[in-house]
């Protein structure tokens, strides 16, 4: 007999397979009557922002949904995007997990990598031994986004962390029209255009119906996760024009008069309790009496654009739900809806039609929003709300994301479960945290936490699963402490008490003010009970030291923008020379040359013949970017800030044949403190054919800490166009190589930065 090759063949091999007995591994078999699980994640929806919840935004879907399951009143989440993420993902706190703040950088402390700890399992890697396939549609942003290029590494996109398949973005923030899409581990080009009616919303539930349909016709009978993080609502708020001009009425009487009603219907419906106060306005808010009638006209604009937004949202959302009822899933699919944190603070007392002017010191007057009213929402702008919004979608909650008051830590959550969930419409005012529903879905399904997975020990779950409270509402919150820290803000929840701190940026933390409130009465934080109780407060202020120093939450840290400088220099470090060849695939920002702040040079070694087009290098979009090409026989480079367009064109035509075609941008001057009205400073750009200068102008508009979202190509600009042609606007021409060389003179002014985020805010 032959030598047995495989000690774990059961079965027997002989000289043929007539003296042989074949033998299958046995199959993995789900939990007995495992649930579908369908996860719906929004980004920065408020709130009081879903219908059922109080606000007159159109969301039939999401309404259905809570009639036919349940609404919880006291969810929390963890005050930003990525952070929330790793601790659904993960059932433990996002410190722990080394998601301390933004995936975008990491901080060189065990708490702040930006990525998630292999050590803590995501909801994807405990559920595929038991039988489940997993997809991920969507926002990921819990990868370091240094790692978000072609090369990688992969082990932490969502098929690195336990999904079959993903279809989405990995940064914080895209364009509707024109994302910076991936499936599975590749960069692909969008399959539609604007014109054509595409946008990502759509195309998220599209997909999420082809990857159901093929599971449907494959497998029928096995469970599946579907994780939908919506890229509705972050900024850029877009959606169909009609859409967001039809809300304008709606919204017309301003926020003071919105909050009212929200608080009056949520009072109506139980979301809240009768004896719930409205707090003051928040810092930096006027009433809406005071601003003029242009202002009123543009503010309310861009809140009809967010409101389109979800409506939108919910529109294609019924869609999937229609599909999982048409193909009987639904009664037996755990839908949960919910949002990473409260309404969103970034776009200041006044708002924006184009955020990326402001963030490289170019003021937008109010005349300048006006003359773009009608583009709010269209693939020309990158639109936020103002605080008053904001603070009305946050109802009746103070402060906003990024902050540890209710407002930014606070969120909705519907569940549904028709097989499993008996109650219809019911209220659930039990407090929960984002680290509790991984392990709620668990205690679910009956499926203990893995020790160990991919030969990795498991750190232990941290959330406390609320899965009694879907049955019984009179059951009791947990009873662990919960705390909460971003950019410096704290705060701990126990036993129905909240301890809270606002950490104004830059300043010593010994300075904060903690306040008091004993939120199972108090909701809205309104009581401030610290000279009151200043023994209960020193308790747990002192339990908020403890549970920090658990969770890795030290060294406190209030660094926004900052820590985007930090990044980038250990990222790029001395390096000051890429070359960059065509075919090489699409770069993140922060993977491209850093050309913020600084002196450059960029040659494109070509090939040209007659009348050659196209672009040489791009990076950026319509919103603001950098593009150097051919055009009409012409080298041409535009420096797009905020749509206001810095173009230089060669004096002379390209004659076909081999050319080193470039730009050298030169830093001139800079003020001591830059401002909008300066800008960073006085920058020249010069066009190069072949080392002689062709062409040259001056500017104070530059690229002072933001170049755009959108990553850079060569040899084309695919999606979003950074000047005024039509993409991708392919070089027809020979395109060798394009090499980008830097200066030593950047100067990332951190305080500048600092000053920027604070006006955001």
């Amino acid at each position: 007999m032959p030598e047995q090759p495989n000690p774990s063949f059961q079965g027997r091999v002989g000289l043929s397979v007539q003296d042989s007995m074949p033998w299958w591994p046995p199959q993995t078999e789900p939990p007995l009557g495992a649930p579908n699980i369908l996860v719906v994640l929004f980004d920065d929806v408020g709130f009081s922002d879903f219908g059922c919840y109080g606000s007159p935004i159109k969301t039939p879907t999401i309404d259905r949904l809570a009639a036919q399951g349940l609404r919880y009143t006291g969810f929390h989440t963890t005050a930003m995007c990525s952070t929330t993420r790793a601790a659904l993902l993960t059932g433990r706190n996002h410190h722990s997990v080394g998601v301390g703040c933004l995936a975008n950088f990491d901080t060189g402390f065990p708490g702040y990598r930006g990525k998630i700890a292999k050590e803590a399992g995501t909801l994807a890697e405990m559920l595929r031994p038991h039988g489940y396939r997993n997809y991920m549609l969507g926002k990921w942003h819990v990868t370091p986004l240094t790692e978000a290029g072609t090369t990688g590494p992969f082990d932490g996109w969502p098929l690195g962390r336990g999904f079959d398949r993903f279809y989405g973005f990995m940064d914080a923030a895209t364009d509707q029209y024109a994302p910076e899409l991936i499936l599975d581990n590749s960069s692909i080009d969008v399959p539609g255009t604007y014109e054509g009616g595409y946008h990502l919303t759509a195309d998220l539930v599209d997909k999420s119906i082809g990857f159901l349909s093929g599971r449907v016709a494959e497998r029928p009978g096995t469970p599946w996760l579907l994780w939908l993080a919506l890229a509705a609502c972050h900024a850029p708020h877009q959606g169909p024009l009609e859409l967001i001009r039809s809300y304008d009425a709606v919204f017309k009487d301003g926020w003071d008069a919105e909050r009212d009603r929200r608080i009056a219907r949520q009072k109506a419906t139980g979301i809240v309790p009768e004896s719930t106060r409205l707090p003051p306005r928040n810092d930096d808010v006027q009433s809406w009496e005071s601003h003029n009638s242009d202002e009123q006209r543009f503010f309310t604009r861009l809140q009809s654009a967010y409101a389109a937004m979800l409506d939108h949202a919910d529109q294609h959302l019924a869609r999937l739900v229609g599909f999982l009822d048409q193909t009987d899933l639904l009664s037996n699919t755990m839908v949960l809806v919910t949002s990473d944190n409260g309404a969103s603070q970034e776009g200041g007392p006044a708002g924006y039609f184009n955020s990326a002017g402001p963030r490289n010191l170019r003021a937008e007057p109010l005349a300048e929003k006006l003359a773009h009213i009608d583009d709010v929402g269209s693939p020309k702008s990158h639109n936020y709300l103002p605080l008053g919004w904001a603070m009305a979608s946050n109802t009746p909650l103070r402060r906003y994301k990024q902050n540890t008051h209710g407002g930014g830590i606070r969120d909705p959550l519907v569940i549904s479960w028709l097989n499993g969930i008996s109650a219809r419409g019911e209220l659930r005012h039990q407090f929960a945290h984002a680290c509790d529903l991984a392990p709620t879905l668990l205690d679910v399904l009956g499926i203990g936490t893995p020790p160990v997975i991919n030969g990795i020990p498991q750190m232990p779950i941290e959330g406390t699963s609320f899965a009694l409270s879907l049955i019984d509402p009179t059951v009791p919150s947990k009873t662990r402490p919960q705390y909460f820290e971003m950019f410096g803000h704290r705060g701990l929840w126990h036993e129905g008490w909240k301890a809270v701190a606002y950490h104004p940026p830059g300043t010593s933390y010994e300075n904060d003010k903690w306040e008091l409130f004993y939120v199972d009465e108090d909701l809205s934080e309104t009581n401030d009970l610290a000279a009151k109780e200043p023994e209960k407060l020193a308790a747990l202020v002192k339990l908020w030291w403890e549970e920090a120093g658990k969770h890795k939450v030290l060294p406190l840290d209030d660094r926004f923008r900052e820590r985007f400088v930090v990044n980038a220099n250990r990222f790029h470090g001395a390096r000051k020379r890429y070359v960059l060849h065509a075919g090489m695939g699409h770069l993140p920002t922060e993977v491209a040359p850093d050309v913020r702040s600084r002196s450059y040079l960029i040659e494109a070694d070509v090939e040209t013949g007659d009348a050659c087009e196209g672009v040489l290098i791009a990076h950026g979009d319509t919103t603001t970017g950098y593009s150097l090409y051919c055009h009409s026989g012409h080298l041409v480079h535009d420096m797009n800030i905020g749509g206001e367009h810095v173009i230089v064109r060669s004096a002379v035509r390209l004659a076909p044949g081999k050319h080193r075609l470039g730009v050298r941008v030169r830093r001139l001057t800079r003020e001591a403190k830059p401002t909008a009205n300066t800008g960073p400073g006085l920058s020249e750009f010069t066009l190069l054919i072949d080392g002689i200068p062709a062409g040259q102008v001056e500017s104070r508009l530059g690229f002072f800490n933001f170049v755009s979202w959108t990553g850079l190509d060569i040899g084309r600009d695919r999606g979003s166009p950074v000047s005024h042609y039509e993409s991708p606007f392919e070089f027809t021409g020979n395109l060798i190589k394009v090499t980008v060389t830097m200066d030593d003179d950047q100067k990332l002014d951190a305080d500048g930065i600092r000053r920027v985020q604070m006006a955001q805010e």
